[in-house]
């Protein structure tokens, strides 16, 4: 009875319960109400989870009540394996260890709905990106949102403006190997010459269909990659993901993390 629920993607479960819960989403669970709450993109049904619902409130079933036995199913369910470290750099005899290379290639094959990637640098964007353009490319509702640092070298005092035009020339005509265009983001404090601000973005972090997180110190570079001492880790814990995703999510909406120009 519970499946449809059971079935939805982690973040909008996640939503459901909460509106469940709080007595936003109540009976009669019409499509439009499910739709308001879970909004109206791909990957569930608005009919099968409207009609989940009504069975459960035909047998007197509470909406805090169905929330709570989700909850509960899930979890019960839930087989989370634990974050496994992920090391770049040389290695020791004995020690067996999973690449940096290795696990964001990895990540980024496997996407099929959503990529978040954070890099403070990035080097050769041609080879750095081909991987994640060539999902893109095979993927076509594949969604990608990149988190990107715009440096400002010490003692240049060029407006903000002519530095943030630079590097999305340079970006989108230089670094960017595909035809399809992710969406990128920029702290714009980097850039600041007030003195008042201070601060870049420099969170190195992958999320993909907000079911895997990959945190590490390694930027978007061969050298980070293949050659120095990294370390991170990877997790498939779902929540962990989605509070990730939703955590940069937040900061575009709330004007932190602004648009580049040109897409």
């Amino acid at each position: 009875m519970i499946d449809p629920l059971l079935q939805l993607p982690a973040n909008l479960r996640s939503r459901l319960l909460k509106a469940l819960e709080s007595g936003t989403l109540e009976a009669p669970y019409t499509k439009a109400a499910i739709a308001s709450v879970l909004g109206s993109g791909s990957g569930y049904s608005t009919a099968e989870v409207a009609a989940a619902l009504t069975s459960l409130a035909a047998k007197d079933v509470s909406g805090p009540a169905v929330a709570l036995a989700l909850d509960v199913a899930v979890r019960s369910t839930a087989t989370v394996s634990r974050p496994d470290l992920v090391w770049s750099g040389p290695t020791a005899p004995g020690i067996h260890t999973r690449g940096t290379r290795q696990v964001y290639e990895e990540l980024i094959g496997a996407a099929e709905q959503e990529v978040w990637i954070s890099t403070y640098a990035y080097f050769d964007g041609q080879q750095a990106f081909r991987s994640l353009a060539d999902r893109m490319e095979a993927v076509p509702d594949l969604r990608v949102r990149m988190l990107l640092n715009i440096p400002r070298k010490y003692g240049d005092a060029s407006p903000a403006d002519d530095l943030i035009e630079a590097f999305s020339s340079k970006f989108w005509k230089t670094d960017w190997p595909g035809t399809r265009r992710p969406d990128v983001y920029y702290d714009p404090r980097s850039l600041d010459l007030s003195g008042n601000v201070h601060g870049v973005l420099h969170a190195k972090a992958v999320v993909v269909d907000d079911a895997a997180a990959f945190i590490t110190s390694a930027n978007i570079t061969e050298a980070a990659f293949d050659h120095n001492i990294e370390v991170g880790i990877i997790t498939r814990d779902a929540l962990l993901a989605t509070s990730l995703s939703r955590h940069f999510r937040l900061l575009i909406d709330h004007g932190l993390l602004l648009p580049l120009p040109g897409k």
